[in-house]
Formats: C-alpha cells, sequence, structure tokens
C-alpha cells in the first residue's frame, strides 16, 4: 500500500492507495494519464481583476532554465513590467537547506522523504507567490511541480503519489519546456555536478516530463543558439503577461 499526502498550510494529511508503482510509462499509459490527470481548478474566491503571470521554465538539467529565466525577467523590467525571479528548490529555506545537502551528496535521504521536502519547499512560497501575482507582478520561476513529479517518478515512485503533495499548488499560466536530448545535457559544462545529473537518470525522467505535458506548455527547442530561444521566449511570455493583464482568475494545479 501507498500514502497520498496532501500538503496545506504547513500539514500533512495521509490516506491509503492501492496505486501500484510506475517504472517507465507505455505509450497507452502516457495518453490515459495525459487524458484524466492534468486539470487545474479556478482558484475559490480569487477576482478576475488585472495581475501578473506565473510563467514556469523546465527541462532536463543543463537545458539553459536558469539562464533564460534570469534574461526574461530582465527583458520584462525593461518593458517596463513588475516582474521577479523564483527558483526551486528554494535553498534559502530551512527545508531548502536540507534539500541542497541531499543534492550535494553530503546527506542520504529516502526518495519518499525528499520528494515530500522537495513540495513542502514550494508550499513555503505559495502564499507569497499569489499575493505578488495578484498585485501585478509577472513570476518567472525556474523548477516547479513538474519537476519534482517527472524527478520522483524517475526513481520508482507512483506518479500519482508524486502528484498528491502538489495539489492545490498554484497552477502556471504557461510552461515552457526547453526540450534538450539528455545526450546533448551531457556535453554542456558543469554536467554531473549534483546527485542527478546522470545520462540514465535523465533519459527516464524525460520520459516522465512527456506524461505531464498538457495544454498550457509550450515546447522549445533548446539545441538552437541562445539568442534565438531568448527571442522566441520573450514573443510567448510577452503574449502571456498582457492577456493576464485583461484579466483572468488564478488556478490550482491538479484538481479536478
Amino acid at each position: 500500500m501507498l500514502f497520498r499526502f496532501h500538503l496545506s498550510f504547513g500539514a500533512v494529511t495521509a490516506r491509503r492507495s492501492s496505486s501500484a508503482l510506475l517504472k517507465i510509462p507505455s505509450n497507452n499509459l502516457i495518453r490515459k494519464i495525459q487524458m484524466g490527470t492534468n486539470h487545474n481548478s479556478v482558484l475559490r474566491g480569487c477576482s478576475s481583476n488585472s495581475r501578473g503571470a506565473l510563467v514556469v521554465l523546465e527541462g532536463l538539467d543543463r537545458c539553459g532554465k536558469t539562464t533564460q529565466s534570469s534574461r526574461l525577467v530582465q527583458y520584462l523590467e525593461g518593458l517596463g513590467h513588475s516582474a521577479e525571479l523564483l527558483r526551486f528548490p528554494d535553498r534559502t529555506t530551512s527545508v531548502g537547506q536540507m534539500i541542497s545537502s541531499y543534492l550535494s551528496n553530503e546527506s542520504q535521504l529516502d526518495d519518499h522523504t525528499i520528494h515530500l521536502l522537495f513540495s513542502a519547499n514550494r508550499w513555503e512560497k505559495r502564499s507569497l507567490m499569489e499575493t505578488k501575482l495578484k498585485s501585478g507582478t509577472t513570476l518567472i520561476v525556474d523548477r516547479y511541480s513538474y519537476s519534482g513529479v517527472a524527478f520522483s517518478a524517475a526513481k520508482g515512485l507512483g506518479i500519482e503519489w508524486c502528484k498528491a503533495p502538489e495539489v492545490g499548488l498554484l497552477a502556471p499560466d504557461l510552461v515552457l519546456y526547453l526540450d534538450i536530448s539528455p545526450e546533448k545535457a551531457v556535453e554542456r559544462g558543469g554536467y554531473g555536478c549534483e546527485r542527478y545529473e546522470q545520462l540514465e537518470f535523465q533519459s527516464k525522467v524525460a520520459q516522465y516530463y512527456q506524461v505531464l505535458h498538457d495544454s498550457s506548455w509550450k515546447i522549445i527547442d533548446a539545441c538552437q543558439p541562445m539568442e534565438d530561444i531568448e527571442k522566441q521566449l520573450q514573443e510567448i511570455v510577452l503574449g502571456c503577461v498582457k492577456r493576464r493583464h485583461n484579466g483572468e482568475p488564478l488556478s490550482e494545479l491538479w484538481l479536478s
């Protein structure tokens, strides 16, 4: 038996689930999960007034997310938009410091434990994120719940178990997936410095990202020249920001 967790305002509850652990998904399983689990619900009590956009960058390690995230914030600020950069894990918090130690191979934790720590790290920022978005600030986020699920599922944890602690976090308006093959990522500088930067493991992560892909995603070829990627992202993100300024309520992640 597995336990299905839900984190809310710092509390953790659990209920039994008979879901089996997933390994690498088949094509039929991918289609079923995509059809049945990628739902977001409108956040109750959220007005439709102008707000900032929640933009998430995802992808394999060394795909270029960190560089492009910073450049997007600079671009939006240069146009007069209020924009801020967030990165997960946020290693400045007490939970984040535990995660950082684990990622640097300085400590060992059970796979279920580290997954819940990653999720708790995002919940630490949920209230602040909502406040900033409603005040008109666009948030550019380097990694989010999709990373948490894809990486833990690649280790053999059940995908529905992995998603459960993320339910109720803010749903992104836009997910930009920087697509690079694991083989190409290996060739980039600094690869292998952290726990998850291994070719075989990253290949599994890439397959689980395919499971999580939904209509909010835009796929960007991360093997293009950096300037071309930057231009594409700017165009897509600016359009998203303008649409959210016209008013659209926030929604919550993976609530049917």
